[in-house]
């Protein structure tokens, strides 16, 4: 007996003409390569993050001051003037994000973009918006919490454009990476991201930041982030070199986008010596460090790191956004426990805080963005 599953009726569609029986033959169902993990950018992700806990807790003053008790400048006396340098990390992020961000919306539709972007955004954010809200309530906190009104605000990341206090002083950059998530989506990943197309979105939008910038238009300037799109379109252009190390264009995104960034680092960050600011970024130290940003993510995309395998690193990149989260806050708290309340000297606490917010991080990881993750990106992709 011929089974019905792998031959097809006389003159059906399908049969062949003479009306011998064919057997039908499945396509392959296509399978999707995992991409393999670039684990040495987990390190770096985590590495630009503690440079930025290394600057808002001895490389700057404000609120840390009133947490050691005195200036940091008192607590480090060499090492805040490196410290300083530690905002640079964010700009380090920014590139980290063009490259990341092109690799994950290649070839991916617009709502698995989104869903992507908002599972992965979301869970450890809105988590640390209820920490930190509730750890400033306390008594015990001297620093004050923000209105119940402004907190319920902040959980759709959209208190910056609102004018509404945050309650993490770090979500600004948030506020710069869902800007370039909805330029990216509207225009490479929504038409369909392909080569030519996203070379023509790096061109469109740093000649459109060029001029916003010399046109000096609020609405402009917080469309097109001049100041920061260097960055983001630089790590776009190191994922075409990713792609194509022979790509001169991409290259020429590289180049462009490492000079104007590092204008603009210097432009914000520098300023003439002067005894009665807190810190000293020379031009040069800034010009490195962004530098070093650009070539660390270039060396990772064209393979020079890939011993650097640890799967240890792949925990790291996994801790480093909960962490970049709750650090600064959270970590104003600890210092004080620690140096004012325990007496432990500056380096310990420095690193006991550290330790500790890692540990807070880790928490996050494991139990919210580890089962709410998965909830919301399965949520947003049904379809009904």
């Amino acid at each position: 007996m011929t089974s019905p599953q792998t031959t097809l009726p006389k003159h059906s569609p399908g049969a062949d003409t003479t009306g011998t029986l064919t057997r039908t033959i499945a396509a392959p169902p296509v399978v999707r390569r995992a991409r393999p993990r670039l684990r040495a950018l987990d390190g770096l992700r985590l590495i630009a993050a503690l440079m930025v806990a290394a600057y808002h807790y001895g490389g700057r003053d404000g609120e840390i001051t009133e947490a050691w008790g005195g200036s940091p400048q008192l607590q480090f006396p060499t090492a805040h003037n490196w410290f300083a340098y530690g905002c640079l990390g964010v700009q380090i992020f920014f590139v980290i994000s063009g490259f990341v961000i092109c690799m994950s919306g290649w070839g991916r539709p617009l709502r698995a973009f989104f869903a992507s972007r908002a599972s992965r955004l979301l869970p450890s954010y809105w988590a640390a918006i209820v920490l930190v809200t509730a750890v400033f309530a306390l008594p015990v906190v001297t620093y004050q919490a923000v209105s119940p009104s402004d907190a319920l605000v902040n959980l759709t990341m959209l208190q910056q454009p609102l004018g509404v206090d945050r309650v993490l002083g770090v979500c600004w950059t948030l506020w710069a990476e869902l800007r370039f998530y909805a330029l990216f989506a509207l225009f490479v990943v929504m038409p369909g991201a392909n080569r030519a197309r996203v070379i023509l979105f790096c061109a469109v939008w740093t000649l459109a930041a060029v001029i916003a910038e010399g046109a000096n238009e609020p609405l402009l300037d917080l469309v097109l982030m001049p100041e920061y799109a260097p960055f983001f379109i630089g790590g776009i252009g190191i994922y075409l070199v990713h792609r194509d190390r022979k790509d001169l264009t991409a290259w020429g995104i590289v180049g462009v986008s490492w000079l104007i960034g590092q204008h603009y680092a210097v432009s914000r960050l520098w300023h003439a010596p002067n005894p009665e600011f807190f810190s000293y970024r020379t031009s040069f130290g800034i010009i490195a460090v962004v530098t070093a940003g650009f070539a660390a993510v270039l060396l990772i995309a064209l393979g020079a790191l890939h011993r650097v395998d640890w799967k240890w690193l792949t925990v790291a990149g996994a801790l480093t956004y909960p962490f970049y989260l709750v650090h600064e806050h959270l970590g104003w708290v600890t210092v004080a426990a620690l140096h004012r309340g325990l007496g432990l000297p500056s380096y310990a606490t420095f690193g006991l805080t550290i330790v500790a917010m890692l540990l807070l991080a880790w928490l996050l990881n494991r139990f919210v963005e580890e089962r709410l993750t998965p909830l919301i990106r399965n949520g947003l992709m049904v379809r009904k």
